[in-house]
């Protein structure tokens, strides 16, 4: 089989074990938290690959079953992309089974990015689509399929019409429409389009997938829990179903056509040294889901398919963590994760003045999530400490962040108090505070040339804020503040590994494509096991568009093969 620029087959890959053995993990974060005093190389240093080297591995070989079952459409994986499919599918009427490895619904993340949404009509929210277009594709560098990008662009607001109204009716709450400022971020231009919608149900089911799951069960067709695809059936360039593992032994389902939506590879170690050794050498904590261990990619990669060349990953700027942690991998084997205890400390995405393990500041912190990590990366350890004062929720308010960023001034506006806004870093003393600013440095790890470094670097700071202009690295003078308030707060940061984001090649019906661009008959792929979508980071400022893409493609799936759409 010939590659072609189009993605990466199973062939390269195993072709690519020397190399990856060599050299993938240059850059990737040690195996341990260590101290300052250590003597870091930029990004954290380095560990050894050999065991990442074999990740794809051998696919598994057809045995006996201990039961068939048929349909025209199988669905593997109950999340975002998988439940859009299979509520549409019942609504369609079409023959279809969904499975699920685990033992319930996945998570459902709340923001939901849409164009052109009835809401947004009513509001006479305009987007301009080719701009849009170009903005995602700007993001992506052009490692992307323009034509997958726009079967979201195209068809999201219709999907927010479908699903509003199972909304509605199971939880009686209305989609609210986050309108974004129109203000400039990040120290120039972006495109902010107002795109979140959010169903107030986050923390409360029914959640959007509940709903689904609820809906295809009344359907009478309930999601088949506990079972684990081992591997796709698959001869002569056409997938004809899957095998599962399951309490009853193993069971093949046939079928006509088999849409992946088993999410990413953010839990699989092996993987993700492989594959994205950039990202965890950014990263001190970890948001993902368990269960998303790239067996989807893998099972294609087995059967033909391509996939995209390089890693992108969902990275948010709120791994808080104790001083002297940096970031990557703690522990062994399969065992090894990313050493923070605190996922998502919502403070982290704050503007607020940011400096390395040498207390200097290397950035302007006005940027999207990942851009900030990635900036960190080229810093000693990976990790860098925020410090603000008493003043931190007028200064909040003020940012005016956008996303979920944007919790924190809600918050504020509640009347929320910082130190309960922060309350799992508090609880755990990994917040600091203190009534003076020697103080705060020492509680933060500052010691000689780097502590006179960090109290300098507030003076200066402080010098910027008067003046309202950062003419170092160029932050807007709105997100500029003032450290001179007791009681003075600091902290210390890595990112949050939240999901993988690259995968198996498709086209816009989301049809996988084998290395050489062509069809793999019977096979897709939607959300975060497919690929040709984003590439090298997720576009923050297009708020919610993960989400929205991974619904918007499961619902499309379902109504192509039921020719509603063509």
């Amino acid at each position: 089989m010939t590659t072609h620029d189009n993605g990466l087959t199973r062939r390269s890959f195993i072709g690519l074990g020397a190399v990856l053995a060599a050299g993938a993990t240059a850059g990737l974060a040690g195996c341990a938290p260590r101290s300052r005093e250590a003597g870091l190389a930029p990004g954290g240093g380095s560990t050894g690959a050999a065991a990442s080297a074999d990740w794809l591995g051998e696919e598994p070989a057809l045995g006996s079953v201990a039961r068939t079952e048929e349909c025209d459409l199988l669905i593997v994986g109950a999340g975002t992309a998988g439940l859009a499919a299979a509520a549409t599918a019942a609504d369609l009427g079409l023959d279809f089974i969904l499975c699920e490895k685990t033992g319930t619904v996945q998570e459902t993340r709340e923001y939901f990015g849409a164009v052109d949404s009835p809401y947004q009509q009513a509001m006479q929210i305009a987007i301009d689509k080719p701009k849009l277009l170009n903005e995602l594709t700007r993001y992506a560098s052009g490692k992307c399929n323009q034509e997958v990008l726009k079967v979201w662009i195209d068809e999201s607001g219709e999907t927010v019409a479908w699903f509003d109204a199972l909304m509605q009716e199971a939880t009686g709450k209305p989609c609210v429409v986050d309108v974004t400022p129109e203000h400039a971020t990040g120290g120039t231009d972006y495109y902010l389009p107002t795109l979140q919608h959010v169903w107030l149900t986050p923390y409360e089911p029914p959640t959007r997938n509940d709903v689904f799951a609820a809906h295809i069960e009344q359907a009478g067709r309930p999601a088949r829990f506990n079972w684990t695809m081992t591997r796709l059936i698959h001869e002569g360039g056409k997938v004809t179903g899957a095998l599962f593992d399951t309490d009853e032994g193993t069971v093949q389902v046939n079928a006509k056509n088999t849409l992946l939506a088993t999410g990413g590879y953010p839990a699989n170690p092996a993987m993700m040294e492989a594959l994205s050794p950039a990202t965890l050498a950014v990263c001190t904590a970890s948001s993902f889901a368990p269960a998303n261990t790239g067996e989807g990619i893998k099972a294609g990669l087995w059967a033909g398919a391509s996939k995209d060349r390089e890693s992108a990953t969902m990275i948010f700027d709120r791994g808080a963590v104790a001083p002297g942690v940096t970031c990557g991998y703690v522990g062994e084997g399969d065992a090894r994760m990313l050493p923070g205890t605190i996922f998502q400390e919502n403070i982290g995405s704050q503007p607020f003045m940011k400096v390395n393990l040498h207390g200097k500041r290397f950035v302007n912190e006005s940027m999207p999530y990942d851009f900030l990590c990635n900036a960190a990366g080229q810093q000693p350890g990976g990790v860098w400490c925020q410090v603000f004062d008493a003043n931190a929720s007028d200064d909040i308010l003020r940012f005016d962040t956008i996303g979920c960023s944007a919790f924190a001034k809600q918050m504020m506006a509640v009347g929320m108090p910082v130190e309960e806004f922060c309350a799992a870093s508090a609880e755990q003393g990994i917040l600091k505070k203190a009534d003076t600013l020697e103080d705060l440095a020492d509680q933060l790890g500052f010691e000689g040339a780097d502590k006179e470094s960090f109290l300098a670097q507030i003076e200066r700071y402080n010098a910027q804020f008067d003046a309202q202009i950062d003419d170092d690295f160029g932050k807007e003078a709105y997100r500029l503040s003032a450290i001179r308030q007791a009681p003075f707060y600091g902290c210390w940061f890595g990112g949050t590994l939240l999901t993988t984001i690259d995968g198996l090649t498709i086209n816009k019906h989301c049809q996988v494509l084998d290395g050489d661009g062509e069809v793999i008959e019977g096979l897709f792929a939607a959300g975060d096991c497919s690929g040709s979508f984003f590439s090298g980071n997720y576009p923050e400022y297009l708020v919610g568009v993960a989400c929205g893409r991974s619904t918007t493609q499961g619902r499309h799936v379902a109504r192509y093969l039921a020719g509603e759409i063509s």
